[in-house]
């Protein structure tokens, strides 16, 4: 059986710059830029690339729409100082902390919106 792991991922939206603020002051996820201009979010070796809904790049999903995903993003910062981190930029918690099942360890979760309403849940491997 072959095996995989995730490269990138595609995350259509608004407006590119306003996404790079948010990662990068609230959640401290940098951004680097790409190939003729192109913004993602660095994530270790894995990364995920921003497309905006008027001009996605070539090829793309069928229907791609800001406020369609739903990401799982595992942190070393306790959710504490997150939690902490999300009041002071006044990012509104939707729920959490949860214990939730990742894809190889329990998590303790929280849930945000970014600025295109895709939830993301910041978590925690619990040990």
């Amino acid at each position: 059986m072959p095996s995989y792991h995730l490269d990138h991922l595609v995350l259509t939206v608004q407006d590119i710059e306003r996404t790079c603020l948010f990662y990068q002051q609230v959640l401290d996820i940098a951004s680097v830029s790409f190939g003729a201009g192109r913004k993602a979010l660095q994530l270790g070796q894995q990364k995920i690339n921003l497309h905006t809904a008027s001009q996605p790049f070539s090829p793309h999903a069928r229907h791609p729409v800001p406020g369609s995903a739903d990401l799982c993003l595992v942190t070393e910062t306790p959710i504490p100082v997150l939690i902490e981190r999300l009041h002071e930029h006044g990012v509104v918690i939707l729920e959490g902390p949860v214990q939730r099942t990742g894809a190889q360890h329990t998590l303790l979760s929280i849930y945000i919106r970014d600025p295109d309403d895709n939830l993301i849940e910041l978590a925690n491997v619990m040990t």
